[in-house]
């Protein structure tokens, strides 16, 4: 395990957030994948999976580039730093908990775009709050947690494949009718690279907030299979049941209503409780990197007994 550098690189995105657009990987890969989809597109899972393929080759040949350039430390931090994004996160999340504060809906509805593919033009204060939180929670698995967890295991190539396969879903994991077998590979090996950062994410919840402990685990295992993710069901409930609100429930994506199930036995969230979950991500983060550490040092506690 790597975990101080993976550490080290989500602190640096927590300090000084996203690269510019014009030189952000993320952004490159998707313009690369948007190009290759362009020529191997075709309505079968398939040519899916070609795509999927391709993707995570191109993630991991850059990471082992890298830390063929500069080392195994500096590659994981600087690809992991690349990788997370929880500083662009809490600030999209602070600015719709602002313009909800200042009764701004018009304001909350707009930025709120940037967070959720659902509809929003008809969103009240709870129910942006309630997409804001559930964006938060969600996003600190993909954009975080992940991020940290896949680069302690597996270094600058297995996180840059974790953000492949994570921009891919974004790009081409929907269920409508261009994408439904096309982006099933994409889809279910995003489900894959986060079944258990998402439970380890969960378990860093309850950490962060000790005294709802035993709440936050009853609530996940009865109510996160409500939720159509198998991975987003577990990160919300366990967001609700921190917080003591209710999420979940009706989405509408275009002509599209997906039901996601109640999530949380509390009230309905606002605009503070934004802010709330925007301090519950960053302590379960830091919890989560608390216990990589202490794993690692496990780890290497046993590697040196036993070597004796």
């Amino acid at each position: 395990m790597t975990s101080l550098p993976a550490v080290a690189g989500v602190s640096i995105d927590q300090l000084v957030g996203e690269p510019p657009t014009q030189l952000h990987p993320v952004v490159g890969f998707g313009a690369v994948m948007t190009r290759l989809e362009q020529r191997i597109y075709a309505d079968r899972r398939a040519n899916g999976v070609v795509m999927l393929a391709g993707g995570i080759a191109l993630a991991m040949g850059v990471g082992i580039g890298i830390r063929r350039a500069i080392g195994p430390t500096a590659a994981t931090m600087l690809a992991t730093a690349a990788c997370a994004a929880g500083k662009m996160l809490d600030g999209e999340a602070i600015a719709i908990a602002d313009a909800l504060r200042g009764s701004d809906l018009a304001s909350a509805r707009e930025r709120l775009r940037s967070l959720v593919g659902r509809t929003v033009d008809d969103l009240d204060n709870a129910e942006i709050s309630r997409a804001v939180i559930e964006s938060v929670a969600e996003n600190s698995v993909d954009a975080v947690t992940a991020s940290l967890l896949w680069a302690s295991v597996a270094g600058a190539p297995g996180v840059l494949a974790h953000r492949a396969i994570n921009t891919l879903d974004a790009m081409v994991g929907h269920r409508n009718t261009r994408y439904q077998r096309f982006g099933w590979a994409s889809a279910r090996a995003d489900d894959a690279v986060n079944y258990l950062p998402a439970r380890a994410t969960a378990l860093a919840v309850a950490l962060a907030n000790p005294q709802q402990f035993r709440t936050v685990w009853r609530v996940v295992r009865r109510d996160a299979g409500r939720h159509p993710s198998p991975n987003g069901g577990v990160i919300e409930a366990a967001y609700a049941a921190s917080l003591g609100v209710r999420l979940g429930g009706i989405n509408r994506y275009g002509d599209l209503i997906e039901d996601r199930g109640a999530l949380g036995d509390g009230r309905q969230p606002n605009g503070d409780d934004i802010v709330r979950a925007v301090r519950l991500r960053r302590h379960s983060t830091l919890a989560l990197a608390a216990l990589a550490i202490a794993v690692q040092r496990s780890l290497r506690n046993v590697g040196s007994h036993g070597a004796t």
